[in-house]
């Protein structure tokens, strides 16, 4: 784990993916502790309560968003530090902090949850499956029939892949511990207050632009991965995820999840994204991708294939970006 006497990232890095693929979540750990995301979560919400009163000007609530996302994000990449420090100190520091990054990783879990919507699907029917997917994606279920449930949980599992693996291990090798306390906590206020809603129009601006701007590079890094993933598999086409991705991905709404899900879109010859309801109201989004819309479980067992090749993908990357630093 060695290079001269540092612990190398990368290797320590490649060990948390293991941790997490291994151990997903660890409920039997975070049943007795506290999940890091959770209190980060649990921070946020009483500082909206506090600070996000519809009382105040929409400039006053700006300004207090804006004062939440860097207190907050600061703080994080503060105790990143700190916790750096202890671990370069303590006996096997390097497989604490592994089994810290793995915790803060949605490799498994996100697999999990997806793969829960397809046997929803397959052993329920459509009941089951939107029961499932409302778990994993913000739209209405009910207006979502057997092809809808599996083109959202497609969408939701790249999407995610980029925020949930790929952009919190862009923020470690960079920036070690404080990069992705960092990157979760930004994260973490975006999905909660990051919205387009009355409430948070203003309030929750300034957590919306932190993490479009912390996940552009590995959004872009994402749909690469997937076009690579795509190579190694037999009924995908890589040529395809880089002509979509490419053509397609600024159609999206985001700056960012156009473009592991467009990938995603050519890789399996399917169109993604198009109109979705949210909250009773319908919202006419583009189409990504020339395939078929009519997505199937099938669909869905694929794409959990692709993305499992994809996972591996940036192992592979790690391991040979760290021997090419060891022996070069």
């Amino acid at each position: 784990m060695l290079i001269g006497s540092s612990p190398d990232p990368l290797l320590i890095l490649l060990l948390a993916l293991v941790i997490d693929l291994a151990f997903g979540d660890m409920p039997l750990v975070f049943r007795y502790l506290p999940h890091p995301v959770a209190l980060v979560g649990q921070a946020i919400s009483v500082l909206d309560r506090r600070l996000n009163r519809a009382t105040r000007s929409d400039a006053a609530r700006r300004v207090r968003g804006v004062f939440v996302a860097l207190v907050l994000i600061a703080a994080a990449a503060a105790l990143g530090w700190v916790v750096t420090k202890y671990v370069a100190v303590v006996r096997f520091g390097w497989a604490l902090e592994a089994v810290i990054v793995a915790v803060l990783l949605a490799q498994r879990s996100l697999f999990e949850h997806v793969a829960a919507v397809a046997k929803g699907l397959q052993a329920g029917g459509l009941v089951a499956g939107r029961e499932a997917v409302a778990k994993i994606v913000g739209r209405d279920p009910e207006s979502l029939d057997e092809h809808g449930v599996a083109r959202a949980a497609i969408e939701s599992l790249f999407e995610n892949f980029s925020d949930g693996v790929v952009a919190p291990a862009f923020w470690y090798v960079l920036l070690g511990l404080p990069g992705i306390f960092a990157y979760k906590t930004a994260n973490t206020l975006d999905s909660m207050i990051g919205h387009r809603s009355p409430k948070y129009l203003h309030f929750g601006w300034a957590a919306a632009r932190f993490d479009d701007a912390l996940n552009w590079i590995p959004a872009r890094l994402t749909g690469l991965l997937v076009a690579l993933a795509a190579l190694a598999l037999h009924d995908t086409k890589a040529g395809a995820a880089l002509r979509i991705m490419f053509r397609d991905a600024r159609k999206h709404r985001s700056p960012n999840a156009g473009w592991p899900e467009a990938a995603a879109a050519g890789a399996l010859g399917l169109a993604l994204g198009g109109p979705r309801r949210y909250s009773g109201a319908v919202r006419d989004e583009p189409w990504l991708g020339d395939g078929r819309a009519r997505a199937t479980v099938a669909d869905l067992g694929a794409a959990l294939q692709l993305y499992l090749a994809a996972a591996a993908a940036l192992a592979v990357l790690l391991l040979l970006a760290a021997a090419a630093r060891r022996y070069l």
